[in-house]
């Protein structure tokens, strides 16, 4: 038997251990782990020069743009995004142009991504106005619901907690997650109206309006109803302390809850948007730092399941305004997220573990991707291929993505992903995409 490609000379992580090995790949899974002289005959064979291979990352959280929104990236670009930080699985957002929140919305994103893609992509949908097309949006393939509580974007009442009740006790029923952005628009809405009337429209009114207390008041609203309905409910971009310590306070008393944080609320503060300006500006914003050490140590006592980029891409442009209410809000992160955790790791705040467990193994269980978030035999063949030793600084310049810009541009940072694998096919080598548009495959829920 000839299979399709050896990867030889290489370490890899394998059962929460780094062992030295080779890897046998055919028909786009992991055929055979083991020794060099164990490995059948190959069409290709590539010497990794005893690089680490880690199981591809999946980003659960991530804006690809395209149809309405391709001026600012579309999915080849995203997704090669993806590719060259490492990632081969996006989840990618509803709120796009127009929003992903029936069947046949879904199912032309779907058509549209299917011959751009380059990693592996799953969709979220918005909730439908009809609540009875729900369980025809997953039998389409949708990976979970995603519910913006910070304004009006799909067709489910956000002000309704008898509606939202109702949405998540069929959502549950079916046993899908819902995705929440935790910013209570009543609250944040009426501070930004007072602040506009009096023309305070810079960083500081921005921070009053997206204050700690709209992210704790909507995260325990929405547990309230979570705990009624049992559904899995799964907060986005968590930014504070006490709103981390509330879905604490959840998953003790036995609900079904989990939680990311992404890299920019882990590494920076309050200080670097004051100091670099709307370029760093998101929502929920960039906090002070005691918050960022809450999340750190969320991270390390296993209360943060999830590290996602929030990857959301604009032009240029559009990140700058004389009034901070004209700023489109987000930064790109697909390339800079696994750089900056494996800087960390030879800093040691973080373990290789801990990396996996929070961009490959744990994502895959929280949103069953089945095949995907660790490295064994029968498992699709998605790895990156880091150099821990590589040294080099971030050029925003240089992304794949549209996005020219980054938090993290000039950052001197030390491991790089060098090689990534898709369904075994070889996507990025040194940073460049070696592979052709649609070389990705689209996951459908089931």
């Amino acid at each position: 038997m000839i299979i399709d490609l050896v990867l030889s000379n290489t370490k890899a992580y394998i059962n929460n251990e780094i062992v030295g090995c080779s890897l046998a790949i055919n028909e786009g899974k992991i055929f055979r782990i083991g020794k060099e002289a164990n490995m059948p005959k190959a069409e290709t064979r590539i010497d990794l020069k005893n690089l680490l291979v880690l199981p591809g990352l999946i980003d659960v959280h991530v804006h690809l743009r395209d149809e309405g929104k391709a001026y600012k990236e579309d999915f080849c670009t995203g997704t090669a995004a993806a590719a060259a930080g490492g990632i081969t699985t996006v989840l990618d957002m509803p709120n796009n142009n127009p929003v992903t929140m029936s069947v046949e919305t879904l199912r032309r994103r779907m058509k549209i991504a299917e011959r751009k893609i380059l990693v592996n992509v799953g969709f979220y949908s918005e909730f439908p106005k009809n609540k009875k097309e729900i369980e025809e949006i997953i039998r389409e393939g949708a990976v979970a619901f995603k519910l913006f509580m910070a304004e009006q974007i799909g067709g489910l009442n956000i002000d309704d907690d008898h509606g939202l009740f109702e949405a998540f006790k069929i959502v549950s029923s079916l046993k899908v997650i819902v995705a929440v952005h935790a910013e209570d628009k009543t609250t944040f809405k009426r501070t930004e109206d007072e602040l506009k009337r009096d023309n305070h429209n810079d960083i500081e009114a921005f921070l009053k309006v997206h204050s700690e207390r709209v992210e704790v008041t909507t995260v325990k609203r929405l547990l309230n109803i979570a705990e009624q309905t049992n559904v899995h409910i799964h907060f986005c971009h968590m930014s504070t302390k006490n709103g981390l310590k509330a879905i604490v306070d959840g998953k003790k008393s036995g609900m079904t809850i989990t939680c990311e944080t992404t890299p920019h609320h882990l590494f920076l503060s309050v200080d670097d948007l004051r100091q670099t300006g709307t370029l760093v500006l998101t929502m929920p914003p960039i906090r002070e730092k005691h918050h960022s050490i809450a999340l750190w140590n969320g991270i390390r006592n296993g209360w943060v399941d999830v590290l996602a980029s929030d990857h959301a891409p604009h032009m240029l442009s559009e990140k700058k305004a004389d009034s901070v209410w004209n700023v489109k809000v987000g930064v790109p992160g697909l390339e800079t997220t696994l750089p900056l955790l494996l800087t960390e790791v030879k800093r040691g705040r973080l373990s290789i573990t801990d990396v996996v467990r929070l961009m490959s193994e744990k994502p895959a269980e929280t949103f069953e991707l089945k095949g995907r978030g660790c490295l064994k035999e029968g498992n699709n063949a998605d790895l990156v291929v880091v150099d821990l030793d590589r040294e080099y600084r971030i050029d925003a310049s240089k992304f794949q993505s549209k996005a020219k810009f980054s938090p993290f541009d000039g950052w001197n940072v030390e491991g790089k992903p060098v090689k990534t694998f898709v369904g075994g096919r070889l996507i990025m080598s040194e940073g460049e995409i070696v592979a052709e548009e649609g070389s990705g495959d689209i996951i459908r829920r089931g």
